[in-house]
């Protein structure tokens, strides 16, 4: 574990405003060992309890929207509590969530999966639609294929997650929660639905099974489906490219 890294991070950060917690101590906050792309987590803890803290990486993200989306999923069933916003300093405090991240899903798995995303999908919130070309610094000839067929189908606009990999998914004795809600948006339902399919790897029958589940056995877009599954690998492969490097 880089616990220097932790030090010379958490000594920049004043926690003085946490009500819950006024006196934790900066040495207390450790770096957890398995960390994300978008932002440096630690975790503390105060009276037992333990507690996330989200020091973020990305600078164009609008964090009082990623809040607001946490705290609907958290009344819903689904996220961790939010706790704490600092902007001007730039983290996050949340509880923090014991749980495994999975690779593979089960049936049970994926009947969570579809009761969370009917219920995130449901929930109201005004916000900017997500403008996935916009994303794309250039688009290759099999994502403008894509996009053409989206836009033959009619659209299903949703607030969605948009970030479901296994990292972002947390499972503990037959509950699901979600973490990492920087990316939050409206957008089509069918990206959630091919993110999940696409992440892990889902075969003919189980992704089947998963769509059947969500749309409550009627009727579904394979085509539309298949088409965001390209628009999510090709966004995929140009992040990383563009923030791993």
């Amino acid at each position: 574990m880089p616990m220097g890294l932790g030090k010379k991070v958490m000594q920049n950060i004043n926690l003085s405003k946490l009500s819950f917690a006024p006196d934790v101590k900066k040495e207390d906050i450790r770096l957890l060992p398995n960390q994300g792309y978008s932002n440096d987590n630690y975790i503390f803890m105060v009276e037992k309890q333990s507690y996330l803290l989200r020091k973020f990486k990305l600078q164009d993200r609008d964090r009082v929207l990623e809040y607001k989306v946490q705290t609907l999923a958290y009344e819903n069933g689904f996220a961790a509590k939010p706790l704490h916003l600092d902007l001007a300093q730039g983290f996050m405090v949340c509880a923090y969530l014991e749980g495994k991240h999975k690779k593979v899903l089960i049936r049970d798995d994926l009947t969570l999966f579809s009761k969370h995303l009917q219920t995130l999908h449901n929930l109201s919130l005004e916000t900017e639609v997500l403008n996935l070309k916009t994303l794309f610094t250039t688009l290759n000839t099999e994502v403008e294929v894509a996009f053409k067929t989206i836009e033959s189908f009619p659209t299903a606009l949703v607030l969605c997650h948009n970030d479901l990999n296994p990292k972002n998914c947390i499972f503990l004795d037959k509950t699901l929660k979600f973490i990492d809600w920087e990316f939050a948006a409206l957008n089509d339902c069918y990206f959630d639905l091919a993110t999940v399919c696409v992440e892990f790897n889902l075969n003919t029958e189980d992704e089947v099974y998963f769509l059947e589940t969500y749309f409550k056995m009627q009727d579904w877009e394979k085509e539309k489906l298949e088409a965001y599954k390209v628009i999510y690998k090709a966004l995929c492969a140009e992040w990383f490219t563009e923030n791993t490097l």
